[in-house]
């Protein structure tokens, strides 16, 4: 996974205080130095809740011993977590003013705990398992990067197996590096040869533990007067763009931490605006209660509009499940209801403030801070916190001692649909039984699978959550299943007579930044072939090897059926997919009259076996060929 910087590290720390301290160079407490804290990109950093926490040390306990847990994280310790790049969710665990170690979401296996140099040297004294004692004299080499051998192993705890993640230390305890287990503890001590553990962390470092203990309440005082200057930016962004916008302002609140504290911005600024909140039906109940709450509290305005009942289960028959790269939900779940309710409420337009961070993605990084919303008419969007790390954000709202949704201190890192195709296997194992529709989603999944003939990995690892599925992602489930998934399934047979038909939803999408229209055919189709006939639209086409999709400008197209178009503009995503569906029923439907055969001068297409084919080689994308045709008039 490559790790982007979406912005500054404004992570520093003082070693004297024990506590983070953002962006200022020195300690406001003690006047000390603070030193920029090494995490990795992005860097969206977070507290540690008690779950978190509680977390750590139970799957710590159970690598390494009861009790290891407690001196990887000792009590009334301030803890931060960094989201990192993974296959599925990986935190960066960061105290005492150092990264020591994460935690990673394993398909198939659950959580586990990698071990770093700083992890290993608090838990060595005390571990009762998951550790390799190597020779002395092996010990040069490994802190050179090499791997252990199983000539250097002279003792193995035994409950070690092979993709263990384990400790290596010398006899006496000390660590010498951190690795992966080839083998098994029998095969390390009976083998003669071979490689015992791959290593991963092998640079020596001085242990860095702290006995100072700090509460968040110290921490935030220590911090207040940069969250302040902040507040006082955000505010006058606020201020400025209501003075200058002859429109009303509102709220957009998802019951998410970053539209609280944009809600609260609102009120530090001087103004009690309404609330805008769309429930897609497919929300937590907590955060529907959260919502209600806090502009209840605050004495606030609540619109509050629905999705039409069902309408996401509705259009499953349609579309299929939602994917990272189908996001056809936004539409139906989201942009529709807003649209519903801007109109309703506001139908000389809007200033909708919206807690929308750089940080959070590369689209939104891109994004400008202020924007016209081109699907909804009269909106425009202005994010006060653009700049803003989850850190900030969590901060400020420790600051004016704000309730949150509870959620996030029951170990979910997003709040969002309980479906939501973003989120990772980890945060379904929490959300699972939280909603009342679950049970439904569920049951939807399992027939999905019996009507597809897919195989029962393709819910189990979530793979409903993407159209075109990772190769990482297809490689390691492939791994831990021991078979081909993707090969595995089974194309559902079309019959040549049956009408081709296309049902399209198409919007600004809230989740993803910019133009996209979303459709689905009636049945699958034969991707090998048209994707010959892609060429006619564009000169690069690009291909899965498997048949499973292929894509050229901005539009890709499934075997199972499903589009996606994004463009810059409205008229060109509905272009692209009018001229797809177009070629989609000349490759399936092709009655062989010749037509489009007679229109090429360029000699591109030829009949063959009674259909017609191309020869893309001398095609100039012309598309003179796109004149009347049986197929196509069929299919009206």
């Amino acid at each position: 996974m490559t790790a982007i910087r979406l912005g500054k590290n404004h992570l520093r720390w003082c070693y004297h205080c024990n506590f983070p301290i953002l962006e200022s160079k020195l300690c406001p407490i003690c006047e000390n130095d603070t030193y920029e804290v090494k995490v990795t990109p992005p860097g969206e950093i977070r507290p540690a809740f008690d779950h978190d926490i509680n977390l750590i040390r139970k799957i710590v306990d159970s690598q390494y011993g009861d009790g290891v847990g407690l001196l990887i994280i000792p009590e009334n310790h301030v803890v931060l977590l960094n989201k990192m790049p993974s296959l599925d969710r990986m935190d960066e665990i960061i105290i005492d003013g150092k990264p020591i170690a994460s935690m990673r979401f394993d398909l198939g296996r659950g959580w586990v705990f990698i071990n770093r140099m700083q992890s290993a040297m608090r838990m060595a004294p005390a571990m009762k398992k998951g550790y390799v004692v190597c020779d002395s004299t092996t010990v040069v080499f490994i802190q050179n990067s090499r791997n252990l051998m199983a000539p250097g192993v002279i003792y193995t705890s035994p409950d070690v197996k092979e993709g263990d993640e384990v400790v290596i230390v010398t006899p006496n305890r000390n660590v010498v590096g951190t690795g992966i287990a080839k083998m098994s503890a029998t095969e390390m001590i009976e083998a003669s040869r071979g490689v015992a553990v791959k290593t991963k962390w092998t640079k020596p470092e001085k242990l860095v533990l702290s006995e100072t203990c700090h509460t968040w309440d110290e921490v935030i005082e220590a911090n207040k007067n940069v969250i302040k200057k902040r507040v006082s930016e955000a505010t006058s962004f606020i201020r400025k763009n209501i003075e200058s916008v002859n429109v009303p302002a509102v709220v957009s609140f998802s019951g998410g931490k970053d539209s609280l504290a944009t809600l609260l911005l609102t009120i530090d600024a001087g103004y009690n605006l309404p609330v805008l909140f769309i429930n897609t039906g497919l929300e937590f109940n907590e955060t529907v209660k959260h919502v209600r709450e806090v502009t209840k509290r605050h004495n606030l305005k609540l619109i509050e509009e629905a999705a039409s009942a069902d309408v996401f289960f509705n259009n499953l028959a349609q579309f299929g499940p939602p994917a990272k790269d189908f996001r056809w939900c936004c539409k139906t779940n989201k942009l529709s209801p807003t649209v519903k309710a801007i109109n309703k409420n506001f139908p000389n337009g809007v200033l909708s403030f919206i807690g929308q961070r750089k940080y959070e993605s590369e689209s939104r990084h891109n994004k400008p801070r202020i924007w016209n919303n081109p699907w909804i008419p009269g909106q425009i969007g202005a994010s006060p916190i653009q700049s803003w790390n989850s850190i900030h954000v969590w901060m400020y709202l420790f600051l004016k001692k704000e309730p949150y949704n509870v959620l996030y201190t029951q170990g979910l890192d997003r709040i969002g649909c309980f479906l939501c195709p973003a989120s990772d296997i980890a945060e379904f194992d929490i959300a699972s039984g939280r909603s009342s529709k679950y049970s439904q989603w569920n049951k939807y999944l399992d027939d999905y699978i019996k009507l597809k003939n897919l195989p029962e990995e393709w819910k189990e690892y979530g793979l409903w959550r993407w159209k075109r599925i990772p190769s990482s992602v297809k490689e390691e489930v492939n791994r831990i299943s021991g078979k081909d998934i993707l090969k595995s399934t089974t194309q559902i047979n079309s019959s040549e007579t049956d009408n081709l038909s296309i049902n399209i939803q198409e919007g600004y999408s809230p989740c993803v930044i910019g133009y996209s229209i979303e459709a689905a055919l009636s049945r699958s189709i034969n991707i090998d072939r048209l994707s010959n006939f892609m060429h006619i639209l564009g000169r690069t086409i690009k291909k899965d090897s498997d048949g499973q999709w292929a894509s050229v400008n901005y539009i890709t197209i499934y075997k199972e059926g499903a589009i996606v178009s994004k463009a810059n503009v409205k008229d060109d995503a509905r272009q692209n997919i009018n001229k797809l569906f177009n070629l989609v029923i000349r490759s399936e439907k092709c009655v062989g009259c010749g037509l489009c055969v007679s229109r090429c001068k360029q000699k591109a297409l030829y009949m063959k076996n009674g259909k017609v084919e191309i020869e893309y080689s001398k095609c100039i994308r012309c598309q003179d060929c796109f004149g009347p045709c049986p197929a196509v008039n069929f299919n009206k």
